[in-house]
């Protein structure tokens, strides 16, 4: 599985973006900006996921849904964060496997069939 590191390291590089240019874009919670070291230090896995707000400007300036980041980050979105049961979670991650099943039974036709 990709990281989030490799994952907005191959969007940025689609985009056609530098690290700095990216940087520039880029707001911390406080309002800071973000160093094009610090983008660096992100794209090598020196660092971990950043802050919420960091990942919503990410996927904009990359055009990338904000749920890629969040998943490869290891997070829920604040909007899906509520008070489910067990069940209730115990389904949506079922639902998940499954299409991620399905994806991959369709990569594997699609690959034996070349």
């Amino acid at each position: 599985m990709k990281t989030f590191a490799q994952v907005i390291t191959d969007a940025r590089k689609k985009a056609g973006l530098t690290q700095k240019e990216v940087a520039e874009r880029l707001r911390r919670g406080d309002g800071r900006v973000v160093l094009p070291p610090y983008l660096n230090d992100l794209e090598h896995d020196r660092r971990y996921p950043p802050e919420n707000e960091v990942i919503e400007q990410l996927a904009k300036i990359l055009k990338l849904s904000p749920d890629v980041l969040y998943f490869y980050a290891k997070r829920v979105p604040a909007d899906v964060r509520l008070d489910a049961d067990d069940t209730e979670v115990e389904a949506a991650y079922r639902a998940f496997r499954q299409v991620i099943d399905e994806a991959e039974k369709d990569r594997s036709h699609s690959r034996r069939r070349r």
